[in-house]
C-alpha cells in the first residue's frame, strides 16, 4: 500500500492555528489590554477549519477558549464586556469551523466514492493489456488531458484471437462523458468481433456499423486496427488515424501509410469505400508503436510539435513497460505542463524466440 506523505503546504496549515494563537498571546501580553488583541484568538479555530476533521477544530477551539480566559483574567477584561465578547467570538468561530469540517468530510467521502467508481469504470473500459500476446510483448501508456481523470476519449485494446493478435488504438472526437461512452461502444464491439470475424476488413465493417448506430451528426472516431499473425507481418486497417511507427532491428523507422485514406469510424456513409488493408513486414526484434494525435500534436512552449521519430531511441530498454514510460516522461517534459489532449501509446515488441532480450536500437 502506498503511504501518502504530507506536502509542505499541509504541514504549514496544520501548524498555523498554534502559531496564530502564540502570536496573539504574545502580542496581547506585550501590548496590554488597551490594544484589543484578545478577539484574535479566534484565528486558531478559524485556521484549524482549513485542514483536518471536526474533532481537531473542536480541540483547537477549546484551547483558544482557555487562552482567551487566561488572557482575559490577566488583562482584567471580565470586569467589562470585552472579555465575554472575545469568548463569544472564539466560540462562534469554533462552531462555524466544526460545521465546515463536517461538511468537508462528507464531500471528501463522496469524492472518494466517485473516484472508486471511476477506477472500476477504468478497469472495465480500458482494461490492462496482457504483458504477452502470442509472439508479442505489450505495454500501454495513457495520459488524460483532464485533471484527476483516469479515462477519456482515447481507447486501446489487445486481443489474442484465433485469427492472430488483433489490436486497436483510437481517438474519439470530443471530450467528457460523451467521449467515454463512445469509446465504450467501440471497445465493446471490437472485443466481440475480434474473436468472431476471421477477416480484418469485416471486423472493421462491424465497428463502423456499431459506431454509426450510436453517434449522431458529425461525430466520429479515428482508429487504426492491426493484425499480427504467424507470417511475420502486420496488417493495418486505418480509419483516418496517425500512421503507426515501426522500429526495425537496425534502428531505422517506418511510418507505413495506407494505400488510400479512409474516413473515420462514424462517417462511412453508404456508397463510400472503407479503408483497404495494407501489409507491412514485422519480424522478431522489431517494435510497433501505435498512438493517438495527443502524442504527435503535443507542443512545447515554443509551439513545436513533439518529434516522435527523433525520440525512438528511448524505446531501447529491455523492459517494454520501462521503455514506454521513458517515452511518456519525455513527452511530459516536452509539453512542460499538463497535456492539452489525451495521449495514448501502445507498444508491441515482436520477441519471437528471444523473449526478454534487449531490442538493439542505435
Amino acid at each position: 500500500m502506498t503511504v501518502k506523505r504530507p506536502t509542505s503546504s499541509s504541514v504549514v496549515l496544520s501548524w498555523m492555528p498554534v502559531a496564530a494563537m502564540v502570536v496573539v498571546a504574545a502580542a496581547d501580553v506585550v501590548a496590554g489590554p488597551g490594544v484589543g488583541f484578545l478577539p484574535l484568538a479566534a484565528l486558531g479555530p478559524a485556521f484549524a477549519g482549513l485542514l483536518g476533521g471536526w474533532r481537531r477544530v473542536a480541540l483547537i477551539g477549546a484551547v483558544a477558549l482557555v487562552l482567551c480566559v487566561g488572557l482575559g483574567l490577566y488583562d482584567g477584561l471580565f470586569q467589562e464586556r470585552r472579555g465575554f465578547s472575545a469568548m463569544a467570538s472564539v466560540a462562534g468561530v469554533t462552531g462555524a469551523g466544526i460545521a465546515a469540517a463536517v461538511m468537508r468530510g462528507r464531500r471528501e467521502a463522496e469524492l472518494a466514492s466517485v473516484r472508486s467508481i471511476a477506477e472500476v469504470a477504468q478497469r472495465v473500459l480500458l482494461r490492462p493489456v496482457p504483458r504477452t500476446a502470442g509472439p508479442l510483448q505489450a505495454a500501454v501508456s495513457y495520459t488524460s488531458a483532464v485533471a484527476e481523470a483516469r479515462i477519456g476519449g482515447d481507447l486501446y485494446e489487445v486481443v489474442a484471437s484465433p485469427h492472430g493478435v488483433r489490436v486497436i488504438v483510437g481517438d474519439v472526437q470530443g471530450k467528457g462523458l460523451t467521449a467515454v461512452e463512445t469509446a465504450a461502444v467501440v471497445l465493446g464491439a471490437f472485443r466481440e468481433a475480434a474473436h468472431d470475424e476471421p477477416d480484418l476488413v469485416v471486423l472493421g465493417e462491424r465497428l463502423e456499423r456499431s459506431v454509426a448506430r450510436e453517434l449522431e451528426g458529425e461525430k466520429f472516431v479515428t482508429a487504426v486496427l492491426a493484425e499480427i499473425a504467424s507470417d511475420r507481418e502486420v496488417v493495418f486497417l486505418n480509419y483516418g488515424h496517425p500512421a503507426p511507427m515501426v522500429v526495425r532491428r537496425d534502428g531505422t523507422l517506418d511510418f507505413p501509410q495506407p494505400p488510400s485514406y479512409a474516413l473515420p469510424l462514424g462517417l462511412g456513409a453508404h456508397g463510400i469505400e472503407g479503408p483497404k488493408p495494407h501489409r507491412v513486414a514485422f519480424a522478431p526484434g522489431e517494435q510497433l508503436l501505435l498512438y493517438t494525435d495527443g502524442v504527435t500534436e503535443a507542443r512545447d512552449e515554443a509551439g513545436s510539435f513533439y518529434p516522435l521519430g527523433e525520440r525512438a531511441h528511448l524505446l531501447k530498454a529491455s523492459d517494454a513497460h520501462g521503455a514506454l514510460e521513458a517515452l511518456r516522461a519525455d513527452l511530459m517534459r516536452h509539453t512542460a505542463g499538463p497535456p492539452h489532449d489525451d495521449a495514448a501509446m501502445l507498444l508491441l515488441r515482436y520477441h519471437g524466440h528471444g523473449e526478454g532480450k534487449s531490442v538493439p536500437i542505435e
